[in-house]
This record gives C-alpha cells, structure tokens and sequence, in this order.
C-alpha cells in the first residue's frame, strides 16, 4: 500500500458565481415598487496552504478532483445570494505547484504560504443594480461567471539543510537514526528507504534538519532505481554528505568509485554544483571497513573533500560530524541574502490601452480578445433580448464596435469573441452601433414616469374625442 506520495497530478474547479435575480418589488399600495433583485454570490477559490503537520501529498493521489462550492443567486428583496465557500487544500512544506507544460507556478515554502490555484467565479449583477436614471426597470439580470479549472502538478521537495546520499545500504538510515530522533525503516538489504527520512539534529546552539534520500544507483538521473524520483529532495539542501561504504561485500565496489558515480549522477540531474560536500566513511566498526578508510582517505582529502570515519551503529565520530555539519549550515544560511520587505508594483495601463484586441483571423471573421468582453459576454443571457441589447451598448462604448470598422469588417462578416475553442459568433451589422436606438430606451417602464397634470389629461380626452368623431363626420344613421 502506497504511504508516501511526492507528485500528483490534481484537478482544480473554483466555484462558479450565483446569478444575479431580476425582480420587481410588490406590495399592497405599491404594485410598482421598482426592482429589487439582489446579486449573485461569488464562487468559492480553490487554495493550496503550507501546513507543517501534512509531509506527503496521499490524499490527492487518491482523490485528485477537487471542486470549491458554488455561489448562490440572488432573490428578490434586495437579497444577495451567499458566497460559496473557499477550498483550503493542505499541502506539505517545499510543495511545488506547474502546470502541465512544467512551467512553475508557486513554490510553497514556510508555514501559512498559500496559493490561490482556481479563483471563484464572480456573482451575476441583479437588476436593482443594473437599475439607472435612463433604465428604471431593467428586465434582465447578469449571469454568474464560471470558476476557474486548472489541471495542475503538485510536487514535493523536501526541505532540510542537509542531504544524505549515496549507494543502497550505505548506512544512511542508521546514521540519520543516530543523529537525530528519526527512527527510519533500517534492514540488511538494498532499498530499505523508499521515502525521504526528516531528523532535526542539535550541535551547540545550532539546529538543523537532515534528510535521509533513498539510495542511488547508476542511472538514477535518467530514471534507474529511484533516483528519478527522489533526487529532487536534494535541491532545497545547504549541504551534500556522500555517506560511503567501507564494509561492502561487492567486489566490483570500492569508497572512491561510488563517490564518483554518485557525483556524475548528481552532475547531470544538475543544479547542485554549488554545494558543499562532506564525506562519510561508515562502518569502520569493521575491522575490514577500518582498513579500506585509511587506504582511501588520502586520495579523498587530495580531492579537497573533507572526510570523517563514523560508525553509525558503534556511535564513533558522530560528535565531530554534527559538528562540522552546523558549522557548514551556518555558514550557508549567513550566505543567503536577506529577505527584503515585499514591495507593491504598480503599473497603470497605458493611456491608448483599449483593453482589448480585434485581429482579422482569416476572410470574413473577426475575433475580439479581451478581459472585459469575454467577461460581458459569459454574463449575457442569450435567451433575453434586453439582455442581449445591453451586452450591445457595452461593448458599443467600450468601442468594439469602432475597431471592428477600423479593422475593415463589413455587414455580414462573422465576429468571434473569446477564444477558440470558447467563443460567441454572430454576424456583424454596423446598425449595432446605433442599437440603443432602434430598439428603444431597453429596461424602461412608461408606468414608473411622473404622471402628467389634470389639464393635460383633460386636454388629451378632449383632443381623442375630436378625432374620433372627425372619423364618423358624414355617415347617416340606419
């Protein structure tokens, strides 16, 4: 049964907006209370929050869907529907968000950082809101908009200050075990480690974790063993320890070559050149292993490596490796510059941005890109004629409608906006520019206009029954 999971592949829905309510107000004494739809509700985030407790991504390799609640529409009464509620998704410290194509998105590093991975959809607009001194009564409302959906990568990078690699059954788990607290899976055969091993370890004032990386073999940056999966752990550490065999009863094994093959392997996964390195000669508690350590630490320390001979299970030199560990973690952490207090950027747009684009994509089809179009567009209610008049007039202002005849687009010719494969196409009429007027002052009531005065009401009376009996004048009665 798996237990550790470093990289899953997740499935991320926001929560789309409510919509937004067309109503009148209705009272004894008042049948025309006006409009008093309330707005949409906006749909839940979808949000990815470091927690310390959480140290592998499981969960979501069982259950990779996840979806934040919707908004709920608006009511009449002047009542906004409730937001839908944010997904928190908690993820382990060093959790690397991509995309599909690999690009990085967030790297989640320290405790509480977050990130919003699908934003909530905005609540639709109800028509008390739409309501204006030339739109008394709107009869329509906006949409809600869609949540976001992303397809993205989590993975996990363990954070620590130094790593400990090297061959299968080089001892790394015995050592971590005795260093720190960290009771790691220890056996006499290759693999035992099969996920990263966290132990925090204390030398003077100086407190620093070490990771235990599954064992490496050749090949491993090209895939082999579990190099491939696990050598990723390695690149948040400060400082590289090549823990080495000296007991090993493979004869085509010697200290120096693992070193080498170890190096190469880290050499082509890349990004780790920087790094100190200390070298750990393990085992030496047997009588062969203590012989083969003094034969090779000569051509060690040559190589400008600094090497210590422990024996994890008979606990010799362990005080002086924890030591010139800290020493080295201290000096890297001294070596990284400070963090400066986040700065705000602000860039206004551009004084001729008209925040979107018309390009002419082929003969006779224009496409229309834009937040604030695409925007418009999902919050139109295609099934209501006032609704789509509106959508016309803001587009109409926004000069849509200007550069559509600036690109050379012609009565009849097909106006995409929004993307391709999400797109709302009609046939372009330049008569849109002139749309509020052909189709009237759209959302307005005669009945909510002031009445008129008792003499002009009379005067009107009078001015009917005159025309009517002009029509009559000159017939005879049967």
């Amino acid at each position: 049964m798996t237990t550790f999971v470093d990289r899953v592949e997740l499935h991320v829905a926001a929560g789309n907006g409510g919509h937004g309510c067309a109503s009148v107000h209705r009272e004894k004494f008042k049948p025309l209370g006006g409009p008093d739809g309330g707005n949409g509700g906006r749909g839940g985030d979808v949000i990815l929050t470091v927690d310390q407790s959480v140290t592998t991504l499981l969960d979501y390799h069982h259950s990779p869907h996840r979806k934040a609640t919707n908004g709920k529409p608006g009511e009449g009464g002047n009542r906004s529907g409730k937001d839908g509620q944010d997904l928190v998704l908690e993820v382990p410290d060093g959790t690397v968000v991509l995309d599909r194509a690999g690009n990085v998105l967030a790297d989640l590093v320290g405790h509480g950082t977050s990130f919003v991975a699908a934003q909530g959809g905005r609540g639709g607009l109800g028509n008390a809101a739409l309501a204006s001194a030339r739109r008394k009564a709107p009869g329509f409302a906006l949409l809600g908009e869609p949540g976001d959906l992303h397809d993205i990568v989590l993975e996990l990078k363990t954070v620590a200050d130094v790593a400990l690699v090297g061959y299968p059954s080089a001892g790394k788990s015995s050592l971590i075990s005795v260093l720190s607290a960290a009771k790691p899976k220890i056996a006499d055969y290759p693999f035992t480690t099969l996920v990263p091993n966290l132990g925090v370890v204390t030398a003077g004032s100086t407190v620093y974790t070490i990771a235990d990386v599954p064992g490496l073999i050749p090949g491993a940056s090209q895939g082999k063993g579990l190099g491939l999966e696990f050598l990723r752990h390695v690149e948040r550490c400060s400082v590289l320890v090549h823990v080495l065999d000296t007991a090993t009863l493979e004869s085509d094994r010697d200290p120096v070559s693992d070193l080498d093959i170890i190096e190469e392997e880290l050499r082509q996964y890349g990004g780790l050149d920087n790094r100190p390195r200390i070298v750990v000669l393990n085992k030496i508690d047997v009588p062969d292993g203590k012989d083969l350590a003094e034969m090779v630490r000569p051509d060690l320390e040559a190589r400008g490596y600094r090497v210590f001979e422990v024996s994890a299970v008979a606990h010799m030199g362990l005080k002086e490796l924890s030591f010139a560990l800290a020493d080295l973690v201290g000096r890297a952490r001294a070596a990284k510059p400070k963090e400066e207090a986040t700065r705000i950027v602000i860039r206004p747009k551009a004084v001729d941005d008209t925040g979107f684009t018309v390009t002419r994509e082929d003969e006779g089809l224009f496409r229309v890109r834009g937040e604030k179009p695409e925007r418009w567009v999902r919050q139109t209610d295609f099934n209501n004629d006032e609704a789509v008049g509106y959508l016309a007039d803001r587009l109409n202002r926004l000069g849509v409608e200007e550069e559509l005849m600036k690109a050379g687009a012609r009565s009849g010719d097909g106006v995409a906006i929004g993307p391709e494969d999400n797109a709302v196409v009609f046939d372009w009429e330049p008569s849109m520019m002139s749309g509020a007027e052909m189709l009237g002052r759209r959302g307005e009531d005669h009945r909510f206009e002031a009445p008129r005065p008792a003499t002009q009401r009379r005067r009107d009376r009078q001015a009917a029954r005159d025309e009517a009996s002009e029509e009559f004048e000159g017939f005879e009665p049967f």
